[in-house]
Parts: structure tokens; C-alpha cells; sequence
């Protein structure tokens, strides 16, 4: 049997990315380390809860961004904004219609704030239910992230129900992140390494080192895809969406996106819009 093994672009092996919650103050710091350190985020943002006072002191206690700061810091081109329902709701405890209009007020806002189409999401308090997940469809969501932990490096089953690999202040972080940085085997299975929390937890906490240490270790590598998490949904689409003949002989990429595989242990690319003989 033919062996077939998808890679990130430019036929990598491990892919990080990031994702924050809640518009706070406090993703100033943590943005400019990410922008620093090469790094990509997706934010995910509630469009009721910007404030009017522009904070200077954040440091004990959990403050909104005003909207004109957030539009300044999160339409860098590193960064995703992704929705987070309008005023940060237990979705799973809204009718159905209040639960949609929850989403797709905060969709419509986001757009219109920040530009762009906005399909991703964060699940507020981490829950839901089926009528949350059908509201996400209806609103044209198309990834979902839960709270719930992995601890491993596999991609997404289930879009909609996301499981990130670990939040910042796990303990597995350091054995997760050793792991994930370990040299490729002679069978290249593709990693990604998704780390979630609130940047507000840091000054909480005091623990700002713990993102700098990370970041530290994982930034600058050749080996890595530094990618949001919708960059990450639509290559690993355009990957599934791949036309292969019957025999593994020619294959046709209809999207917009070069793709990467391994084919019988030779790389190959296949651009955009292109077919190419196997």
C-alpha cells in the first residue's frame, strides 16, 4: 500500500499556533512578544464588552480593551480575530435563536471593526451544546475551540469541538514542548501544537516568564509553521480536497493554497490551482 502523509507548507512537519480570549488589556504585552518572537495568535473577542476608559494600571485586575485600541493591535497581519459571542454568554443555556444572534451579532461587528470574514471561534466558559454548534454553522463558523485539553499533537476530528493540546499553565507544558521540538523519525506524522489561555492570567498569576520561556524555545526554528488558527483549517482543507487518480499517479489541487505530502517517502508540493504528475 502506498504511503501517504500530509506536511504544512514548505514541507514541514510541526505546526504552533496560538489562541487568547477576551479583548483584555494585557494582550498588548503579550502581542508585542509574539510579534517579536515571529510568532502567530488568533484573539477571540467579545464585541459588547470594549470599554470607554483606556486603562493604564492592568495589572490586578481582568480589563476590556477599548475598541480603537483593539482595532490598532489585532489587525496585524500575525494575528486572527475570531468571535466569542457578543457579551461572553453560557451558549448551552440560550434558546436557540438568542444563541444565534449571539454569534452573528458578534460576527457582523467583528467585520465590520476589524475587516475581513471572521470564522472562527471560542466557546465562552468553554461549553456548548447541539443547538450552539448548529447556530456556529448557521452564522458560517467553521472551527470551534473547547477548553478541554488534549495533550497530544493530533489535528482536529472535529472542527466545531476543538481540543487545543494544553493550556500555558499546565504542567505537561514543558514535557509537551520537548516532545514536540524532538527530531522527526524516519515516518513523517505532522504535529500541532495548539496552546490557549487568557493573557490576563499572567499578570494574575505573576507568571509572565512562563509565555517568555516558551516562546523562547519555540520561536525562530525552520522546522516550525507559525500560523493562526484559521490558516490552519483552510491548508488542512485544501489538503483533504486534494483529486488523486486511482493509481497515486496524478493529483489536482482545485484550491487557492500550494499543498504539501510525502508520497512514498518524496516530498512533493502541488500549487494552487494546479495538476502535477505523481
Amino acid at each position: 500500500m502506498a504511503e501517504l502523509c500530509m506536511r504544512f507548507p514548505e514541507g514541514k512537519g510541526k505546526c504552533l499556533t496560538f489562541s487568547y480570549d477576551d479583548g483584555v488589556v494585557n494582550d498588548l504585552r503579550l502581542a508585542e512578544l509574539f510579534e517579536k518572537k515571529g510568532l502567530k495568535c488568533t484573539f477571540n473577542l467579545n464585541s459588547g464588552t470594549w470599554t470607554d476608559r483606556d486603562y493604564d494600571d492592568y495589572r490586578s485586575v481582568h480589563r476590556r480593551l477599548t475598541l480603537e485600541k483593539a482595532k490598532a493591535l489585532y489587525t496585524k497581519d500575525c494575528f486572527e480575530v475570531a468571535s466569542h459571542a457578543v457579551t461572553h454568554p453560557h451558549l448551552e443555556k440560550l434558546p436557540a435563536a438568542v444563541c444565534t444572534k449571539e454569534i452573528l451579532d458578534d460576527v457582523l461587528a467583528h467585520e465590520k471593526a476589524f475587516g475581513g470574514t471572521i470564522r472562527g471561534f471560542a466557546y465562552p466558559f468553554g461549553t456548548w451544546n447541539d443547538t450552539a454548534i448548529n447556530s456556529l454553522k448557521a452564522c458560517g463558523i467553521v472551527y470551534a475551540r473547547t477548553v478541554w485539553s488534549s495533550h497530544n499533537f493530533e489535528l482536529p476530528k472535529d472542527w466545531l469541538v476543538l481540543r487545543p493540546t494544553c493550556h500555558h499553565e499546565e504542567a505537561e507544558l514543558p514535557k509537551l514542548t520537548e516532545r514536540f521540538l524532538e527530531k522527526e523519525g524516519p515516518w513523517p506524522d505532522i504535529k500541532l501544537f495548539y496552546v490557549w489561555g487568557h493573557s490576563y492570567e499572567f499578570d494574575f498569576h505573576n507568571n509572565w516568564e512562563i509565555i517568555e520561556d516558551f516562546t523562547d524555545k519555540v520561536s525562530g526554528r525552520d522546522d516550525i509553521w507559525y500560523a493562526t488558527n484559521i490558516e490552519i483549517y483552510d491548508y488542512v482543507k485544501a489538503y483533504e480536497n486534494l483529486i488523486f487518480n486511482a493509481t497515486l499517479t496524478e493529483v489536482t489541487n482545485l484550491s487557492s493554497l500550494d499543498v504539501w505530502f510525502v508520497l512514498e517517502g518524496k516530498e512533493i508540493c502541488v500549487g494552487a490551482g494546479k495538476t502535477v504528475k505523481l
